[in-house]
């Protein structure tokens, strides 16, 4: 699309379900749910499996846990064009708009930026974290909102590349490793913006190649809002997936899959992943209508901002206080590894049941 449509509200179920059972995931990490799956108890059966699956790989190689910033990021970018068209259908002008984007990424940075300071108990210049990557990547997204499809898969492609020219070719002593932990161009730019010197290998550099995630969810949410049949719909993003994992993983003998530093072949095999999650969302619920169960999720995703930073802050460890002597009193019985695993469903099912309360009331938090 090569504006932003000043059409009626699109409301897609599937995407209120995409989003929410995404940040459920997100909080349901705070409850440290998926720890306890990987106890050595564990080992060799389903749940160990499954508990592997949700933490991040160390490294090189991709988990389902590694595709949840990319999905949380495609979301962002589906929901742009939709958010947007209601603005303006509301007679909010462009320049407004723009204002708002800029108000609203600034805010994601230092919002994102504050949880750094909040841990270390200092002030640190850290920006790894979703909410600070994704100020950068909803910006760059909106920069091409209104361009071409031909422009935005251009632009998306062009960061992409920017990234892997860097960590090829970068020529700083120490740093010339370009996939080693530590000894890559990641490394580097972490330690020109913060000082970080031999710290986390999550590189701050991801949010230049991973906007072409938010870039690719602009185009899916645009042209969900467009004219096309439902079928033709779902080829394109069934396709555009199955090109995207082709691509990311048939990059990945010469530039290996790792999400730590956004490698090309990680956000290809990502992106792909993204668009055929919300393939299959979209075909289940907004075209078979199998919408039962969706509003469990869906009413996460609609303060997603406020349960995010609740449970980031101290909310989770709150919820764990207060319910801890009664899961042992109930759940005791069950062993220390039981009752640790039913408080951390109690406090998830906590976590959740305040995002219903604020949906009840018709309470959203939004920047």
């Amino acid at each position: 699309m090569k504006k932003i449509d000043k059409g009626t509200n699109h409301r897609l179920l599937s995407l209120d379900f995409y989003r929410g059972l995404t940040m459920f995931l997100l909080i349901a990490e705070f409850s440290r749910l998926f720890s306890h799956l990987v106890a050595p108890k564990f080992e060799g059966t389903i749940l160990y499996f499954i508990g592997t699956q949700l933490h991040h790989v160390s490294w090189q190689g991709m988990h389902f846990w590694d595709l949840i910033q990319p999905f949380f990021m495609f979301i962002v970018g589906v929901a742009m064009p939709l958010s947007f068209s209601k603005r303006l259908s509301k007679g909010d002008t462009y320049k407004e708009v723009t204002l708002h984007v800029l108000k609203r990424a600034l805010i994601m940075l230092l919002l994102g930026w504050s949880l750094y300071c909040i841990d270390a108990g200092r002030i640190v210049f850290r920006f790894q974290n979703v909410l600070a990557q994704l100020s950068v990547t909803y910006l760059l997204a909106f920069l091409v909102i209104r361009k071409p499809a031909g422009i935005q898969i251009g632009f998306s492609v062009l960061l992409i590349l920017i990234s892997e020219v860097l960590y090829r070719f970068f020529p700083v002593d120490g740093f010339t490793n370009a996939f080693v932990s530590g000894q890559n161009f990641g490394a580097w730019f972490n330690t020109l913006i913060s000082g970080e010197i031999g710290g986390s290998n999550w590189a701050m550099f991801n949010a230049i190649p991973t906007a072409a995630h938010t870039i690719w969810g602009v185009m899916a949410g645009q042209l969900l809002m467009g004219n096309y049949s439902a079928k033709k719909k779902l080829q394109i993003l069934f396709g555009a997936g199955i090109v995207g994992l082709i691509i990311g993983y048939g990059l990945s003998p010469l530039t290996p899959i790792i999400k730590r530093i956004a490698t090309s072949s990680f956000v290809f095999a990502s992106g792909g992943w993204a668009l055929i999650a919300l393939a299959i969302c979209y075909w289940l619920i907004d075209v078979k209508k199998y919408q039962k169960g969706v509003l469990f999720f869906a009413v996460v995703g609609m303060n997603p901002l406020f349960i995010y930073l609740f449970a980031h802050v101290g909310g989770a460890k709150l919820i764990n206080k207060m319910l801890l002597p009664f899961s042992n009193a109930l759940f005791g019985w069950t062993g220390e590894l039981g009752a640790q695993i039913a408080l951390s469903c109690l406090v998830l099912l906590g976590l959740w049941y305040i995002c219903y309360w604020l949906y009840r009331k018709r309470v959203f938090i939004r920047i």
